[in-house]
């Protein structure tokens, strides 16, 4: 049977998750703004989901704006609370996901700057280099919370702390983490969170901007003003009540999945460091999301690796499954500093609830067979 290593790509949906969506794909068809019964109905199922979710994640559930994903969430993250304003400076860090640097670049190019922030080795982003971007006094800085590749966790309630002492508003983009690490949005005190249903066995196509009501946010939809004016557009029912059963599911479980998960990243590390060919990017003493690895293999490239897995039926990663097919070094392992040759054989393992330590067994014997 193949198995499934990229779980930081998408997540199988939950059977639970499709029970709670059937109805509103089969059955139940009222439009949400509608006023009778039907639209009453739906309409009663999106408020629940909204509900769900903010106990997830500690926050009000009318802080929760509902999107069809993490991209269009980062892009109203950015581009919304941008818009109108003249000359704007940004601030995002050089290892964001691609949905974050392009609409970066894009609401930049014309008019503004654009700060990218360092970090170190570790991945990283130190109290040192963000006080350099925010000399530049940004409208908006943007840090996600953990890493898609490397996994690595940001320190982000103390990088918010410093960023809102010089009144900037702050994004952080949680995609990586909500559903396998707990995360608490009212802890963290950031101005903006982004989150992904299909990361945590939710629907693809399903996300989530969770906003201060201070912050300014401007629609990049228009049309009938759902969502509070702020994402236009009849709401997909069935893919919001999935995340938040999703999101019911994934506070359930959270302690003891994400143990067992650590459990298995630490077999497959512990299996990895006895391979002299392979280098690890674990960084010592960070603290990292407990699915995720990544590695190299010296004189190996990363596709022709990823490929050679594959036909063994193995499924992983090079990298960012939004960046597959540019074939191009990491972006992220060279802003940590690492030698592009090595970068370009960048190996992304990321675990799920259904691995089993037999699974992690197999691959790492595998692995070794081929690299030998």
């Amino acid at each position: 049977m193949p198995v499934y290593l990229d779980h930081n790509a998408t997540t199988a949906l939950d059977p639970e998750v499709l029970d709670a969506m059937l109805p509103y794909m089969q059955g139940i068809h009222g439009n949400p703004s509608s006023v009778h019964r039907y639209g009453r109905l739906t309409r009663d199922a999106i408020e629940s989901a909204r509900a769900q979710l903010a106990k997830l994640i500690d926050a009000q559930p009318e802080q929760v704006i509902f999107t069809s994903g993490g991209t269009e969430a980062n892009n109203m993250a950015i581009a919304g609370t941008l818009t109108g304003r003249i000359s704007p400076v940004l601030a995002v860090s050089a290892i964001e996901h691609a949905s974050i640097l392009s609409v970066a670049e894009s609401v930049t190019s014309a008019r503004g700057k654009l700060v990218k922030i360092a970090v170190n080795p570790a991945g990283q982003v130190t109290e040192e280099t963000l006080a350099e971007a925010l000399a530049s006094q940004p409208a908006l800085v943007s840090i996600m919370l953990a890493n898609n590749e490397t996994g690595v966790i940001q320190p982000v309630k103390q990088l918010a702390s410093n960023v809102h002492a010089g009144s900037s508003l702050f994004h952080t983009d949680g995609c990586q983490a909500v559903g396998k690490i707990p995360v608490s949005y009212r802890e963290l005190d950031v101005d903006l969170l982004t989150l992904s249903g299909h990361k945590f066995y939710g629907p693809q196509g399903s996300g989530a901007l969770v906003y201060k009501r201070h912050v300014d946010i401007k629609p990049i939809l228009y049309g009938g003003g759902q969502e509070k004016g702020f994402r236009s557009g009849t709401e997909n029912i069935a893919a919001i009540v999935g995340l938040g059963k999703a999101a019911e599911l994934a506070g359930q479980r959270l302690d003891t999945e994400a143990g067992q998960i650590a459990s298995l990243r630490d077999q497959l590390e512990q299996g990895l460091r006895q391979m002299p060919q392979v280098q690890l990017f674990v960084p010592e003493g960070i603290p990292r999301l407990p699915n995720t690895l990544q590695f190299a293999v010296e004189n190996y490239d990363g596709e022709a690796l990823l490929m050679a897995l594959d036909r063994k039926g193995f499924a992983v990663s090079s990298g960012s499954a939004c960046d597959s097919g540019k074939h191009e070094a990491s972006h992220v392992l060279l802003a940590m500093g690492v030698d592009p040759a090595i970068a370009g054989g960048a190996i992304r393992v990321s675990l799920g609830r259904h691995n089993t330590e037999q699974e992690v067994a197999a691959f790492l014997a595998e692995l070794k067979h081929i690299v030998n």
